[in-house]
């Protein structure tokens, strides 16, 4: 009798049960320590769950190491029924060998249309990113892809292999990307983008990429592929902790307009040294965004002063359908002239109905002052839902 769905987090259970019924599965051990001899034991009873279409495998923090993965890999090759994976194998040291078997596993694994990765953690390399999305690359009926890669150290080369990967997913309509503090520098950016570019069907787009070592010529090659992708409607993008010049924050700005169905936006551009003049030739581009309806900027612990604040809140007055926006400025520069008027600015955002602002670690110091600011903002007749914190 086929079961639909089964649920199990102890070893043993799963290996007397009885394996061909299985049709929906999800296994959890994680925080196990089932090394690799528990990994190899699952992998062989996996191996005769021949019905199953959709699979979670939970096995993060075990120490299952490239022989453990690899088994998993062998195993995977017989499940040609599978149109969902979730492998969770963050943190078990399977090295570029392990890397490789899953994706020998993944280049057979044609008829998946939804799949996560979680492989960070695991010293996997550039040779083992490489060989990792040589199988991707074969899955072309994915719509729904999550890999996250950071704390690898996969480099410029094996985020190229990602972007390589990614031209082949024309069907693909759901992508997240996680690959900070992957040693990321201008050429791997460049090609993550060169592939992302291709994937124009995407509707939902995540790509966390803080912590590496993207320049100017990086951003606005990722800025491009944004562009080609006009049915994308949420972008989720985060690049904290990588400066970037103003010149390039005025193309990024620009690029991210051509998203003509954006309308759900969060940034966070957290310590990136951005200026008055950054911020505000960034917002103002973006403000060719016609349809944005929520946005959220993460800013803390740039170089924001007053200057950058009345820019920043001049051109929010110019998103016409802007009805949330959540604002994160702590730890700038910005004091009360520049509250002032960004203040003014948001209430004259007629559309806006939910506000959420952080200025704490400003230049805002008297209560009178903050007060004041509070009241500019609350201006607004159409604001329900607000949280302004000074």
């Amino acid at each position: 009798m086929i079961q639909k769905f089964k649920y199990y987090n102890k070893l043993e259970e799963f290996l007397n049960s009885s394996l061909q019924s299985h049709q929906d599965l999800h296994i959890n051990l994680s925080y196990n320590s089932i090394a690799a001899i528990g990994a190899s034991n699952l992998s062989f009873a996996l191996a005769n769950c021949t019905n199953l279409s959709n699979l979670t495998l939970s096995l993060s923090y075990n120490q299952i190491g490239a022989i453990g993965a690899s088994s998993l890999g062998s195993a995977l090759v017989n499940l040609t029924n599978l149109s969902k994976l979730v492998l969770e194998l963050q943190g078990n040291q399977i090295w570029a060998n392990g890397a490789s078997s899953l994706g020998s596993a993944l280049a057979n694994s044609i008829n998946l249309q939804i799949l996560t990765l979680k492989l960070q953690n695991n010293q996997i390399g550039a040779i083992g990113a490489s060989s990792l999305c040589s199988g991707l690359a074969n899955c072309t009926n994915l719509s729904n892809l999550t890999l996250e890669l950071y704390d690898n150290q996969i480099g410029d080369e094996g985020t190229s292999s990602i972007g390589s990967a990614l031209a082949n997913f024309t069907n693909l309509s759901n992508l997240a990307l996680y690959l900070s503090n992957s040693q990321i520098c201008d050429f791997g950016a460049s090609n993550l983008g060169s592939g992302l570019g291709k994937c124009t069907n995407l509707l939902n787009l995540k790509l966390g990429l803080s912590c590496n070592k993207i320049g100017d010529e990086g951003i606005l090659s990722l800025g491009s592929a944004f562009a080609n992708l006009t049915n994308l409607q949420n972008l989720i993008f985060g690049l904290q902790f990588t400066p970037f010049s103003d010149k390039c924050a005025l193309g990024l700005g620009f690029a991210l307009a051509n998203c003509i169905n954006l309308t759900i936006l969060t940034l966070n551009l957290n310590g990136n040294q951005i200026g008055d003049e950054g911020i505000s030739s960034f917002v103002s581009a973006l403000a060719n965004s016609v349809n944005l309806s929520n946005l959220t900027l993460e800013l803390y612990s740039n170089q924001i002063g007053d200057k950058g604040a009345s820019g920043l809140g001049f051109s929010l007055v110019n998103f016409i359908k802007l009805s949330n926006l959540a604002l994160y400025l702590e730890n700038n520069q910005i004091g009360a002239n520049g509250a002032s008027s960004l203040g003014l600015s948001l209430a004259n955002c007629t559309n806006l109905s939910d506000l959420n602002l952080n200025l704490l670690k400003n230049q805002i110091n008297e209560q009178q002052q903050q007060l004041k600011f509070k009241s500019k903002c609350l201006k607004s007749k159409r604001l329900v839902v607000f949280e302004i914190i000074i």
